[in-house]
Formats: structure tokens, C-alpha cells, sequence
């Protein structure tokens, strides 16, 4: 079973970049879909909900990493 994008980002936690500011951000969001695994529900509530360091950009980067991890077999 595939880690959630929540469980995947965490990973990043105390690092000095924006992987880092948007995982650190997305922890303390208590309303953060942590269980979503689908681009959809996740960048719906990155554009309507999210921190301003849960940016677009950088979910980009950290879905694209997730996608490779876990979907690049299918």
C-alpha cells in the first residue's frame, strides 16, 4: 500500500527549502486531507485552502516526486 501524499511529504520536515516550508506548513494545517492520494482532491485544496506555503509551485514538485515513487509502475 502507497504512502499518503501527507505521509510522503511529512518526509521533508526540517528541511531549508520550500519542500521544507510546504511540509512544515501542511503538518500544522489540521484540515489538510491527509489521507488523499489523487491529484485532484489535493490540488483543489492547495488552490482554495491552503497556507500561502503550500504554494502551487512547490506542490507540483512534491506531487511529481510522489508520482515517480509510487505510480511509475502503472
Amino acid at each position: 500500500m502507497n504512502d499518503s501524499f501527507y505521509l510522503f511529504s511529512l518526509k521533508f520536515r526540517g528541511s531549508k527549502d520550500s519542500k521544507g516550508a510546504f511540509a512544515e506548513a501542511m503538518f500544522h494545517d489540521h484540515s489538510f486531507p491527509k489521507s488523499a492520494t489523487t491529484f485532484s482532491v489535493l490540488s483543489s485544496y492547495i488552490e482554495d485552502l491552503a497556507d500561502d506555503e503550500m504554494n502551487a509551485v512547490t506542490f507540483d514538485e512534491l506531487w511529481g516526486m510522489y508520482e515517480e515513487k509510487y505510480f511509475s509502475n502503472y
